[in-house]
């Protein structure tokens, strides 16, 4: 535990410190937080500001507290450093749940809301959406494994008749191969033009073999492009939490979001940051971001390609992360709570999150 978070432990401790001990008692407290647009934002010059950082500043103020702030990593980092000592409090958008109340004591919630989830905006539809859905990640990792399991049964077909079946698949390596894949093609979509047919013993297995599994092969592969061509449509038809279960969704790794994604068997991409979340599903790597409802309402005023649904759900509340029986706790509520039932609380609610509906 820091010095001067043990200074603040006795003085709080006693209920009242003596004038002597105030003017030489230490009030410096490092403070973590971590970027969580718009509850800590980090500036230019390394300062910090914010939703919860100026809240803090304005406990900190009332307590007579000097504050040194620390960026942390992860978003667990913010509870893991005040159980280790190396951070006296942490603030940023730290959602209270039971784990981390056996780990830490928490403040009074200063804000609550829930979780909120990002899809494609709407009125990305039509001819245009079908079109790009041509050119998405999806789609072209179809086309590409397509492509490698017709060039291996061609492969397949033309070993064994190069030599024999010259007319058909010989010449060159690149000419047999051609035309081994033309041949897996039209056989594997029953087109069967009847202009290349193996004449070998092995050459008419391998066909034999295709032919079966192909129908197998074929069934998948239209449903894969198939579901690929039509994502945007899938994923407007997420109404809801209920619906996430059936695509992929996005989220900030090691949150509060990923832990309940993970909980609900969700299957899940988890990335270093929200904007890369949100690239996740405007590439369409991804069908939704689920996260902290307004930290994603930050994020998508400039994402216009985005949308997010209007109602929340799983119930988050902020909170000040405090170590476990700190006598500090109980003043900073008196200040936070004064604060919050004061004016400027809600203009820098306005100022930082907008009007809310």
């Amino acid at each position: 535990m820091p010095t001067a978070f043990a200074v603040l432990l006795i003085g709080f401790g006693s209920g009242s410190v003596p004038a002597n001990a105030q003017e030489t008692a230490s009030r410096d407290l490092v403070v973590g937080t971590r970027e969580a647009p718009p509850f800590a934002i980090k500036n230019p010059d390394g300062t910090w500001s914010g939703l919860s950082i100026d809240l803090w500043n304005r406990v900190a103020e009332e307590l007579n507290i000097t504050t040194t702030w620390r960026e942390m990593g992860a978003p667990e980092s913010l509870i893991t450093g005040v159980t280790d000592g190396s951070i006296d409090a942490s603030i940023a958008a730290i959602t209270v749940t039971a784990e981390r109340a056996k780990a830490v004591d928490f403040s009074q919630p200063f804000y609550n809301s829930g979780l909120g989830i990002v899809v494609p905006a709407a009125g990305d539809s039509g001819w245009w959406a079908t079109l790009r859905a041509f050119f998405s990640v999806g789609f072209l990792k179809v086309v590409v494994a397509l492509s490698l399991v017709l060039l291996a049964a061609g492969f397949g077909v033309w070993f064994f008749e190069r030599k024999t079946n010259p007319e058909q698949f010989g010449g060159s390596t690149a000419k047999g191969l051609g035309n081994g894949f033309w041949w897996s093609a039209v056989t594997m979509t029953t087109v069967g033009y009847g202009d290349k047919a193996p004449q070998t013993v092995g050459g008419r297995v391998i066909a034999l073999v295709w032919m079966f599994t192909s129908i197998i092969i074929i069934s998948g592969f239209t449903a894969q492009i198939a579901s690929s061509l039509t994502v945007n449509r899938i994923q407007t038809e997420i109404k809801s939490a209920n619906d996430l279960k059936r695509v992929t969704v996005a989220t900030v790794q090691d949150s509060a979001a990923a832990t309940w994604l993970h909980d609900a068997r969700v299957k899940t991409i988890e990335s270093a940051d929200i904007q890369s979340a949100l690239n996740a599903v405007a590439s369409g790597e991804a069908a939704a971001v689920v996260y902290d409802e307004p930290i994603l309402r930050y994020f998508l005023r400039e994402r216009p390609e985005l949308t997010i649904l209007p109602a929340t759900f799983e119930r988050r509340d902020y909170a000040i992360a405090l170590p476990l029986g700190s006598p500090l706790r109980k003043e900073a509520n008196i200040a936070l709570l004064e604060f919050i039932q004061a004016g400027p609380w809600a203009q820098l609610e306005t100022r930082y999150l907008g009007i809310k509906d």
